[in-house]
């Protein structure tokens, strides 16, 4: 047995398909100092007993881009290593055998149009044609991705390690990690039982073993050992070696050829979790006894799918342990309580998918500090404080795994583990009809059924049965007011001697004015793209308050503290728990708020733009004079145990005008008639604010070079090669909700971000980045014609310049 070094510069945790990628491809950028430790023997994990069915279509256009990366690979290893892979480029299909189904898939096909990839809808007959031995009698069609394709799991973790080796990549089998130290925050090596290694990053790819490692220095990976089923069949006459990997979601099931059987498997939605806790000890290559009684409820749609599996024999059944998490999206990245410490675990029974693709980001992340491209999907960032709880996370992610093949109905709320995070006001909202989805464990009104309706989402393609409730919302804070619990920001307290230089240099926008403005702003990467994109207030001269989305607390709390320098003196808070957030927003705010506020709240004493702590009900409030829907308003932020009361204040003093509670629905229909965008969808990482119509928020003539500076003023000399635009579409009956393919006279340039119903112009409306490579000048945008792919079909549309809804900002500034 080779000794183990006593040093490197990266050590790999894991020797399965994700541990060997990433080792493979920091091989390939020249990064030779790497060691990988694998405590069995590498596949051992999970890696060598996954079905090995390969597919590249999801919702983001850049995990499709991970997954494409992953079918490159996979096409040109074996030619590169001379190790087998077992690649077959056979395709795919997924069957569909309901209407809703069918229009699930018409919308996929759109996004895949959006996402260039190439994708066609099937005929029954075209379906049994590829897959002899099929039946079909029931399928209406079915959606085929000709680029995808199947492999062997263990094949090809042994051609990746090869190649790593060759690379200068150490392997060391039989070594089992017993913890990871660290020193001032970051990681700085790994212990074992043979002994340690001192080095500069570690990447944990450790599969359903990683959250124990993980958690003896207090990181957080939100993953669930549960147990996965599939069987192996004899070999059944007439069927196809070039058989597509088969999907039959409406059956729970999926079907792969293996040695001319059939790999039979689906997705239970009652999965049966890990009874104990992965420890290192654990046996490799362990499988588990079949659970027979468990499994029939799936074997009713296998044999309605091949009825030859009622007379098979079966060669092998497998029950083996992987990974969840409750988002069914698998997590990589840097992770926020330790530096250098680089994760890739939590693959939903996709592992070898996403294999390829995750090593390659995971390699650029370790070499360049920053994900090759936004990967917020599946960034560990994503997750909150109580994700700690094993409690939570085995009720969240078994219902996450359960809903593998569930319909994807859009706006569709999970339901494992709520009501958890709730604010003060809560169960006032749900007596008064509050429907509530869930964001970051935050239970948060979506909608406010009237009296005599129930507060109950029916999912639909079409108008959902909240669309009309929801437009009642809109109207009231159109043309009177709207009160809306937004007490699940996340808010910052940002102090220090150095806290104006830190901030004036992470943000895009100038935050050095005098304390009571608020400055809307960005927080830039060096290329700059948007890393966060927030609410500053300044409330004295060394003091700061920080509003971010719901979603973002982990993320932009380590953004903004990891580039803060260390001699600086500043501080970074999270005080989300402190504050209650109410938006009273509408023409009828001022007077509704002047009932019941003691301060002078006119235009002159208190302008758009600013904050001024004052008292309302008799409580103090701190109030921000800001707008997400366009309309004259303030962001009401209530000390905790003084929510209730002015809640109550304000029901009753908004009861004769109008006011009607609105939730985070309405809030939505309302923002995109103004074109205002939200992170994680019109802007993120991979768009800069000159792109994003954003610029009027960036300060290029502060005296501080803030962050991404350089590469805006670079961005400016050329024309923009894409701009985020609003469209629109007249057809009512048009149902806008994002990922919608846009051509410019017959040619894709892009894709819809997001997309809902305006309800004051009485339009669909979407936005999205149209592209072009030669530039996008106002001369090219209005020179062009307009349509948009919804579900298959291409409707007209027209471009909008600046917001359909007051342009000129002239309601909230009022």
């Amino acid at each position: 047995m080779t000794a183990l070094p006593s040093k490197a510069n990266i050590v790999v945790i894991g020797g399965g398909l994700i541990g060997c990628s990433t080792a493979y491809h920091l091989a390939k950028r020249g990064v030779t100092d790497v060691v990988v430790l694998e405590k069995g023997k590498l596949t051992s994990g999970s890696t060598w007993h996954a079905a090995g069915m390969v597919g590249q279509l999801r919702s983001s256009a850049n995990i499709t881009q991970l997954l494409r990366n992953s079918v490159e690979l996979y096409g040109r290893l074996e030619q590169e290593t001379g190790q087998a892979t077992g690649w077959r480029a056979t395709g795919s299909l997924r069957l569909c055998c309901t209407e809703d189904r069918r229009i699930e898939y018409q919308r996929a096909i759109t996004t895949a149009h959006s996402f260039n990839l190439e994708i066609e809808m099937l005929a029954p007959a075209e379906i049994a044609k590829l897959s002899p031995g099929i039946n079909v009698d029931d399928v209406l069609c079915g959606v085929y991705v000709p680029s995808d394709g199947m492999v062997n799991p263990s094949d090809l973790t042994m051609a990746l390690a090869k190649g790593a080796r060759s690379g200068g990549v150490k392997f060391h089998e039989g070594v089992a990690v017993t913890d990871l130290e660290t020193r001032d925050g970051r990681v700085a090596g790994v212990k074992t039982e043979q002994g340690a290694i001192q080095c500069d990053a570690v990447v944990l790819c450790a599969g359903l073993w990683s959250r124990e490692l993980a958690r003896k220095i207090g990181v957080n990976i939100p993953i669930l050992a549960s147990h996965h089923h599939y069987i192996v069949t004899e070999k059944i006459d007439g069927l196809s070696r070039d058989m597509p990997g088969l999907r039959d979601p409406d059956n729970l099931t999926y079907f792969k050829e293996e040695v001319g059987g059939l790999i039979a498997g689906g997705y239970e939605p009652n999965p049966i979790p890990y009874a104990g806790r992965p420890e290192r000890g654990d046996p490799d290559f362990r499988l588990f006894p079949e659970e027979v009684e468990h499994f029939e409820q799936l074997m009713t749609g296998m044999v309605k799918r091949f009825p030859a599996l009622e007379r098979v024999g079966i060669k092998q059944w497998i029950n083996g342990l992987e990974s969840f998490t409750e988002d069914t999206n698998f997590i990589l990245g840097e992770t926020p309580e330790i530096r250098k410490l680089f994760v890739g675990c939590g693959f939903n029974s996709m592992g070898i998918a996403s294999g390829g693709g995750a090593g390659l980001a995971l390699a650029h992340w370790v070499a360049e500090g920053e994900p090759p491209y936004d990967l917020w999907p599946v960034d560990i960032r994503r997750f909150s404080q109580f994700h700690r709880s094993d409690r939570a996370v085995l009720v969240r992610a078994l219902e996450g795994q359960g809903h593998h093949y569930a319909m994807g109905w859009p706006n569709y709320e999970f339901k494992a583990g709520r009501p958890l995070r709730r604010s003060a006001i809560y169960d006032r909202l749900q007596q008064q009809g509050a429907c509530f989805g869930a964001k970051s464990g935050w239970e948060r009104p979506n909608w406010f059924a009237p009296q005599g309706v129930e507060a109950k989402d029916i999912y639909s393609f079409d108008r959902a049965n909240w669309f009309s409730h929801v437009g009642e919302e809109h109207k009231a804070c159109r043309e009177h007011a709207a009160l809306f619990d937004q007490s699940s920001f996340a808010k910052f307290l940002v102090t220090g001697r150095d806290v104006e230089k830190a901030l004036q240099r992470i943000c895009a926008a100038n935050v050095g004015r005098e304390p009571g403005r608020l400055a809307y702003t960005q927080m830039l990467n060096r290329h700059g793209g948007i890393e966060c994109d927030l609410t500053v207030a300044r409330l004295s001269e060394d003091s700061y308050y920080i509003v971010t989305g719901t979603a973002m607390a982990v993320h932009d709390g380590t953004h903004i503290r990891r580039n803060i320098d260390p001699s600086e003196n500043v501080s970074v808070v999270d005080v989300t728990s402190a504050y209650g957030v109410l938006g009273l927003m509408g023409p009828k705010a001022r007077e509704i708020l002047g009932d019941i506020c003691e301060d002078d709240i006119g235009n002159d004493a208190f302008p758009f733009g600013t904050v001024r702590d004052i008292m309302i009900a008799g409580t103090p409030v701190r109030a921000l004079r800001v707008t997400f829907v366009g309309e004259l308003g303030w962001e009401l932020h209530i000390p905790t145990e003084y929510m209730a009361t002015v809640f109550e204040a304000l029901q009753k003093a908004g009861a004769h005008r109008g006011m009607r509670n609105a939730g985070y629905r309405a809030i939505d229909s309302l923002r995109f008639e103004k074109g205002y965008v939200i992170w994680g969808a019109e802007v993120g990482p991979d768009y800069t604010p000159l792109e994003a119509g954003l610029g009027f928020a960036v300060s290029f003539k502060k005296n501080t070079d803030f962050i991404g500076k350089d590469a805006l003023l670079r961005q400016r000399e050329a024309p923009l090669k894409k701009r985020l635009m609003t469209f629109t579409v007249l057809d009512r009956d048009i149902v806008l909700l994002g990922r919608e393919t846009i051509y410019r006279d017959g040619k894709v340039v892009g894709w819809l971000t997001g997309g809902g119903y305006g309800f004051t112009v009485g339009k669909g409306i979407g936005l999205g980045y149209v592209r072009n490579k030669g530039g996008v000048t106002d001369d090219y945008l209005r020179s062009g014609s307009y349509e948009l792919e919804v579900a298959g079909l291409r409707v007209p549309a027209a471009l909008q310049f600046g917001a359909l809804y007051d342009p000129q900002n002239l309601r909230s500034r009022s």
